[in-house]
């Protein structure tokens, strides 16, 4: 069978309701060059069949920034690193505030408070960032999400009476390929925070970095895992090596793989947000709006933790102009 016959017998079976096994899916990986552009196509298709013209947007707030204990070899925010990165205590209410009410003004569908760390055991910010999750709740219409590390089931609990619906942890990338990438936690601490979320009935939003030096199974192998886990929402960051990490060097994907990646991903997760993420612009340039054409139904809006994006209106003005339309709360309408 040829790469294009592959392509659009896979595709059909998606489309028809089946599910990819993980050696069809490794096998989009290897199709040729110029078949590439069908597979984008295939999985804009499968986007449109399962999850429609809406985009999810989401908004993000780096509330605490660096001197994390852990080594994660691609994060500006790790204390193992020298990076020039603005490090900072958990900021005032008013900031957080602040903060949220731009990104209503947006037009962000969600709002995410996000710290540096690897959770939060024995945080002494823990009741002040719940204080803030309800601010944010009485003050605006934006869904709120948060993403403060590795949890127990008391911390989940407590995030949902505050009214979290939709937490963010990443796996970063696959069981696998994690002891390269991280050792000061383990692969697994990461599943069992996702699995307390599911648990408590909320949304997880959980994907990871590619361009680490890990190979296409890699990141078929993080897929599947993220299907197991039934998460809602797969955020897909590609790395733009900061100095000072130990991923610094680390020379970047070619553009075409980074949107076969997305159309992969669509084909394995059919109905799940795939996300737009951090390192799209630095990766992609003037390719950026094609991640809406290869199965992408969500993105971060504007600035990330430690990077800057194109603006919340440049964002929205590519998805308006691809046909797609963002999804709005009634604040933002």
């Amino acid at each position: 069978m040829t790469s294009y016959d592959l392509v659009f017998s896979l595709g059909k079976k998606v489309l028809d309701g089946g599910q990819l096994s993980f050696e069809e899916a490794l096998s989009l990986t290897t199709i040729d060059a110029g078949d590439i552009p069908i597979l984008l196509g295939i999985a804009n298709k499968i986007r449109e069949k399962f999850t429609g013209s809406m985009v999810d947007t989401c908004q993000i707030v780096n509330a605490r920034s660096g001197n994390c204990s852990e080594n994660c070899k691609f994060c500006a925010q790790s204390a193992h690193h020298d990076t020039d990165i603005e490090t900072y205590p958990l900021v005032s209410e008013s900031a957080i505030l602040r903060a949220a009410r731009k990104a209503e003004s947006d037009h962000a569908y969600r709002f995410c408070v996000v710290t540096a760390g690897c959770g939060m055991h024995g945080d002494a910010d823990f009741e002040q960032i719940l204080s803030y999750i309800r601010r944010i709740g009485d003050e605006t219409a934006l869904e709120r999400c948060c993403s403060l590390g590795t949890l127990n089931e008391d911390h989940v609990n407590a995030l949902k009476a505050a009214g979290i619906t939709r937490y963010h942890h990443n796996l970063e990338t696959s069981e696998s390929y994690f002891p390269s990438i991280c050792t000061t936690h383990t692969f697994q601490e990461r599943v069992d925070t996702i699995k307390r979320i599911k648990a408590a009935g909320l949304e997880v939003c959980s994907g990871g970095i590619i361009g680490m030096g890990e190979k296409w199974h890699h990141r078929i192998e993080m897929a599947f895992t993220l299907r197991e886990l039934d998460v809602d929402s797969v955020p897909i960051n590609v790395l733009n090596p900061v100095k000072g990490t130990a991923l610094e060097n680390q020379e970047r994907l070619d553009p075409m793989e980074i949107l076969q990646t997305f159309a992969v991903f669509r084909m394995i997760l059919p109905q799940k947000i795939i996300r737009y993420a951090g390192g799209r612009e630095h990766s992609l340039g003037e390719l950026v709006p094609l991640g809406f054409l290869s199965g992408i139904n969500g993105m971060l809006l504007g600035n990330y933790l430690t990077t800057s994006g194109r603006g919340a209106a440049n964002d929205l003005a590519t998805v308006a102009a691809l046909g797609l339309q963002p999804i709005h709360n009634l604040g933002n309408a």
